[in-house]
């Protein structure tokens, strides 16, 4: 991704009781994190957070009528992970303390990913055959 868009995902981080982000291509890559994250912390979590969405959707039929990801939560001792779609091909994880607001990460989150879906898409990646 050739644009810097980590002042966005510091600006998620303005809710209290956040910590960290990543945006996440489909399979797998970290396109963005945010500045309080290692770039290798952010690269294992992006391969991940990828994971973690692929198996949400292979489970859909669990849910009545529910064809479409749209998030996921997961509660840890320590604090909770909250990974959302963010455009074509990526995803927008945050993590959080135990304490945080979930109701103002989740809206601000949503509201990111709405004003910022064209930036934060990222196409699939071409590969390249034998005969190309």
């Amino acid at each position: 991704m050739s644009a810097n868009l980590s002042w966005v995902l510091n600006d998620v981080l303005e809710v209290r009781g956040a910590h960290h982000a990543i945006l996440v291509s489909a399979d797998g890559l970290l396109m963005q994190r945010s500045d309080g994250i290692g770039r290798d912390d952010a690269e294992r979590n992006a391969a991940a957070m990828s994971s973690l969405q692929s198996l949400c959707r292979s489970v859909a039929s669990f849910v009545e009528n529910g064809d479409l990801w749209k998030q996921t939560l997961i509660e840890f001792d320590g604090g909770w992970i909250f990974l959302i779609a963010g455009g074509q091909g990526s995803y927008l994880a945050v993590s959080t303390s135990l304490d945080v607001d979930m109701e103002a990460m989740s809206i601000r989150m949503q509201k990111t990913v709405s004003a910022l879906a064209k930036a934060m898409s990222a196409a699939p990646r071409q590969t390249m055959g034998a005969d190309v």
